[in-house]
């Protein structure tokens, strides 16, 4: 294992999105969100993604494509619930 302090941190950091996603799913609710924010955890996963790729290739890449994966599905669930409240005039 190359790289087990990054796996934690990944993991720790990771546990934290199944949550969020559940709340925005089930709140229909951008509040307490921020687009700005979740772009920029997409932007330092990619980097991550990308420095696994050209650097540092190991198995902890997995970990940072499902974060990844785990916050763009957030980020899709902004941009789902701010449609649902321009509709509704929330």
């Amino acid at each position: 294992m190359k790289s087990p302090f990054e796996m934690l941190m990944l993991l720790c950091f990771g546990a934290a999105w199944p949550t969020s996603i559940v709340k925005s799913i089930k709140s229909k609710s951008t509040k307490g969100k921020s687009i700005y924010f979740l772009i920029i955890i997409l932007v330092g996963y990619t980097a991550g993604i990308m420095h696994k790729i050209f650097y540092n290739n190991d198995f902890v890449i997995y970990f940072y494509i499902l974060n990844f994966v785990m916050v763009f599905t957030d980020l899709l669930m902004y941009i789902k619930n701010k449609k649902y409240e321009k509709k509704h005039n929330l």
